[in-house]
C-alpha cells in the first residue's frame, strides 16, 4: 500500500494544531464530565451520604454574649488628639482591657467555679448521629494519678442513678445524683459528686479530669473578645459551649468574676495606704500618750508657769511650722511612688521642707533667751502639739480612704449578661451538605480529568498518518451494544453489524469495509492484528467478516491465536490441530449464525503455536482455503507480546492494524511497524482506530477490548 501523503501538512500547521491542543476547550471538559455522568453521579451520592453523617455527626453548639462597657475618661491622649488621634492608632484602654479578659488571673477562677476541669463526655455513636445524647454534670471529680489518662466511664444505671467503672471493666462504686461518693483505687482514692444528670439507662459517659492550666487553655479558645468599633470602649464577649445554659453560665462567671477583679484593682492603692496608716497609728498614738503625761508631770511638779503673748505667739508659730513639715514629708513619700529623686515635682516638695525647717531652727535658737521653766514648758507643750496634729491627720486620711474604698465602683461596667440562646449557632447543615456534595462532585471531576491527563497515546488520525504515511481507514466509536458490554466470550452471538445495523460503531465499520474494497480489489487473504490485548483486533475482525459475508462472498475467519482464541467454533478442533496433523481443514472449519461466514477456531496443540507457524504447514493451509473461500480474515495475537504475527505477516496480502486512542505513543507505533518491515517491507497496510467516543471535537477513544491478562501458553484455557 503506498504512503497516504495528502494529510501531510507544514510545519505553521502543526504548531498551530499543537497550539490547539493544549488549549482548555470548555466543551471538551463538559464533554468529558458527560461521559463519566454515572461516575459522578456515585460521587454525588457519597457526597450526599457523608454530608448526612457529617452534619449530623457534629454536636450542635450554642454561643452567648455579654457586653461590657470600658470608661474612657482617664485616655487624655485620645482626646487630646482628636482625629489626629485616630489617625495615628493611638492605643484604645479597651484593648488592655480584653487582654485582662483573657488572662489566667480572670479565667483561673471561672475554671474553678464553673468546675471545668471535670468532664463526662457522652459515648455511642448512633446516639450521637441520631442527637439522643445524654448529659451528666460534675460537681467534683478526682480521679487517681495513677490512671488519670485511662478511660474511665460511667453508666447510667436507673433514675438519678449511676455506676463507675474503671479502665480494667471492674465496676468500683455506684450512687445517686448529689451524693459524694468515694472509693480506694491503686493507692488512692476515687472522688466523684454528680450535680445534674439527664439521660436513659444504660447511657454511657467517658469521665475525664484535666489540668486547670488546659481547662484555661481551652476556655480561651472557646472565647472570643472584641471591641465593638473602633475606641468606642464597648467590649463584646461571646463563649461557645454544647450546651445552652452552660455557655451563658461560664460568660456571666467571665463578667463578675472580671468585674469584681476590676474594682478590686481600682482600690488596692488606697487599701494598701489604708493598711499602712492603720499600722502606724497605735505608735503614733502612744508617741502623743507620753507627751502629755510628761507634760502633766512636769506641771505637777513646778507648779503653774504663766506664759506670755510672745511664748504663746512663739509656740504657735512653731507648731504650725512643724504640721506643715509633716504635711510636705506625706506629699514628699507620695511623689517619690511616681518620680524619681531627680524630678522637679519632688525637688520642690524638699525645698520647701528646707525653707521651713531653716525657719524652725531659728525660732528654736530664739526660744534661748527665755526663761528656763518656760522653755521647758514650751519644748513639752510643742511635743504634745505635733504628735496631736499627726495622730489627728491620720485618723483623718484613714476616714477618708475608707470612705474612697467603699465608693470605688472601677472603669467597667456589665451593660448586657448572657442570655440562654435556644438555637444552635452551629453547625450549618445545610452548608455542610451542599460542601460534601460540592467536594465530592470537584473532586470526582478532578480524577476524571488527572485520569484523562495521563493518557499520554496518540488521539488523532492526522498525526498518525503524517508520522508514519500509513493511512487511516475508519474511526470507530465505542460500541455500547448489549451483548458486547456483557463480553459473552465463547458464545456464539451475533456480530455487532447485524445485531444493530443503525449503531454509530455499525456505520463506521461499513465505512472500514468500504474502505479495504476500493483499496484492495485483489486482495483474498487479510490479517487483523494489534499492538497490545485489549484494543478490539477480534471485535473488528469478526464484523469485518461478516460484512464481506453480507456482500455474498464466501469468508473464512481463522483464530490464529492459538494461546487464547476467543472466536467462537462448535466444532472442538481448530487451527492448531489442522497445523498439528490431528484433522482436516474442511473437518475443523464451522460454519456460523452469520450466512457465507465460517469459521476455523483457535484448537488445541502440545507444542508452541510459533513453532507450528514456521515452515510452510500455515502457508499451505492459507492457500488451501483461498482455493475454497473468497475471502480470508486471520484474527492474530497482539503484536508486542508474541512472534505469531510477525510470521504471519509476510504471507498475507493486506494486514489492518487495530490500535486504541490514547494508548499508544507515536514512538510505540513507529516500532511496531518497523518489526514488521524487518519481515515483509512494502507490505499493504492501514489503521483502524477503535473505541472512539465523542469529545466535542469529533470521536476520540474509550475503553473496549477482548483481551485481558495475556497468558503465553494458554494456561487459563479450560479444555473440555
Amino acid at each position: 500500500m503506498e504512503p497516504n501523503n495528502q494529510y501531510n501538512s507544514t510545519g505553521s500547521t502543526s504548531s498551530a494544531k499543537h497550539k490547539d491542543e493544549d488549549e482548555i476547550d470548555i466543551l471538551e471538559v463538559l464533554s468529558l464530565l458527560l461521559k463519566h455522568k454515572l461516575f459522578l453521579a456515585c460521587c454525588i451520592v457519597l457526597g450526599c451520604v457523608a454530608g448526612f453523617l457529617a452534619s449530623n455527626w457534629m454536636r450542635p453548639q450554642y454561643t452567648s454574649d455579654a457586653l461590657l462597657q470600658i470608661d474612657v475618661k482617664g485616655n487624655k491622649a485620645g482626646k487630646a488628639m482628636g482625629e489626629m488621634g485616630a489617625l495615628l492608632d493611638v492605643a484604645s484602654p479597651a484593648e488592655a482591657e480584653i487582654e485582662l479578659l483573657k488572662s489566667r488571673m480572670v479565667l483561673t477562677y471561672v475554671v474553678e467555679q464553673e468546675r471545668l476541669c471535670f468532664n463526662a463526655y457522652p459515648k455511642g455513636a448512633i446516639d450521637r448521629l441520631l442527637h439522643q445524647e445524654g448529659r451528666m454534670d460534675l460537681e467534683d471529680l478526682y480521679i487517681p494519678e495513677i490512671a488519670r489518662i485511662e478511660k474511665w466511664t460511667a453508666e447510667v444505671v436507673g433514675e438519678n442513678e449511676f455506676a463507675v467503672y474503671t479502665p480494667e471493666g471492674v465496676k468500683l462504686l455506684q450512687g445517686k445524683v448529689g451524693e459524694a461518693l468515694a472509693a480506694p483505687y491503686g493507692g488512692d482514692t476515687l472522688r466523684i459528686n454528680v450535680k445534674h444528670l439527664l439521660a436513659r439507662p444504660g447511657q454511657l459517659f467517658v469521665l475525664a479530669q484535666s489540668e486547670p492550666l488546659d481547662a484555661v487553655r481551652g476556655l480561651v479558645k472557646k472565647l472570643d473578645v472584641g471591641e465593638k468599633g473602633k475606641q468606642t470602649g464597648i467590649i463584646g464577649v461571646s463563649y461557645t459551649d454544647r450546651y445552652a445554659d452552660k455557655a451563658a453560665s461560664v460568660l456571666n462567671t467571665i463578667a463578675n468574676i472580671y468585674l469584681r477583679q476590676n474594682v478590686e484593682m481600682r482600690s488596692a492603692e488606697a487599701e494598701k495606704t489604708l493598711e499602712f496608716l492603720e499600722e502606724q497609728l497605735p505608735g503614733v498614738k502612744a508617741k502623743l500618750d507620753t507627751a502629755e503625761k510628761k507634760l502633766a508631770d512636769y506641771r505637777l511638779k513646778i507648779g503653774s508657769v504663766d506664759m506670755t503673748g510672745e511664748t504663746r505667739v512663739h509656740l504657735e508659730k512653731v507648731s504650725e511650722l512643724e504640721k506643715q513639715v509633716l504635711e510636705l514629708e506625706q506629699q514628699r513619700q507620695e511623689a517619690t511612688r511616681l518620680f524619681k529623686e531627680e524630678h522637679p515635682a519632688v525637688q520642690t516638695i524638699m525645698q520647701q521642707q528646707s525653707r521651713l525647717r531653716s525657719e524652725l531652727s531659728r525660732l528654736k535658737k530664739s526660744a534661748e533667751n527665755m526663761p528656763r521653766t518656760q522653755q521647758d514648758v514650751m519644748s513639752l507643750q510643742e511635743e504634745v502639739a505635733v504628735n496631736n496634729a499627726q495622730y489627728t491627720a491620720m485618723l483623718n486620711n484613714i476616714q477618708q480612704l475608707r470612705v474612697v474604698r467603699a465608693g470605688e465602683v472601677g472603669n467597667v461596667r456589665i451593660v448586657d449578661y448572657a442570655q440562654i440562646e435556644r438555637r444552635p449557632s452551629k453547625p450549618n447543615k445545610k452548608m455542610i451538605f451542599l460542601a460534601c456534595v460540592g467536594g465530592a462532585f470537584l473532586l470526582g471531576a478532578l480524577l476524571i480529568y488527572l485520569l484523562q491527563m495521563t493518557k499520554r497515546g496518540v488521539r488523532s488520525s492526522l498525526e498518525i498518518e503524517r508520522e508514519t504515511g500509513i493511512s487511516v481507514y475508519a474511526k470507530i466509536p465505542k460500541a455500547e451494544n448489549a451483548i458486547l458490554s456483557k463480553r459473552n466470550k465463547g458464545k456464539n452471538t451475533k456480530p455487532l453489524v447485524e445485531d444493530d445495523p443503525d449503531s454509530p460503531s455499525s456505520e463506521a465499520l461499513r465505512s472500514l469495509y468500504t474502505a479495504i474494497e476500493f483499496a484492495t480489489s485483489d486482495m483474498r487473504v487479510m490479517m487483523v492484528t494489534g499492538m497490545v490485548p485489549g484494543v478490539g483486533k477480534s471485535f473488528v475482525s469478526k464484523n469485518v467478516s461478516a460484512l464481506f459475508a453480507g456482500s455474498g462472498k464466501k469468508t473464512l475467519l481463522i483464530d490464529a491465536d492459538m494461546r487464547r482464541g476467543v472466536v467462537y467454533s462448535h466444532h472442538k478442533q481448530g487451527l492448531g490441530d489442522v497445523l498439528s496433523g490431528h484433522c482436516s481443514l474442511d473437518s475443523a472449519v464451522a460454519d456460523s449464525i452469520t450466512k457465507n461466514l465460517y469459521v476455523l477456531g483457535a484448537g488445541k496443540t502440545d507444542v508452541s503455536p510459533s513453532e507450528l507457524l514456521r515452515g510452510d504447514n500455515f502457508k499451505n493451509l492459507l492457500d488451501e482455503a483461498k482455493a475454497k473461500f473468497d475471502i480470508v480474515i486471520v484474527d492474530t495475537p497482539p503484536l508486542e507480546l508474541v512472534t505469531d504475527s510477525e510470521l504471519i505477516y509476510p504471507i498475507v496480502d493486506f494486514a489492518l492494524f487495530v490500535l486504541h486512542y490514547g494508548k499508544h505513543t507515536m514512538d510505540q507505533i513507529k516500532e511496531s511497524m518497523m518489526k514488521l518491515d524487518r519481515c515483509c517491507e512494502g507490505k499493504p497496510r492501514a489503521f483502524v482506530m477503535n473505541h472512539c467516543e465523542s469529545d466535542g471535537h469529533g470521536y476520540g477513544y474509550g475503553g473496549y477490548g477482548y483481551y485481558g491478562k495475556y497468558s503465553y501458553y494458554g494456561k487459563d484455557k479450560k479444555k473440555k
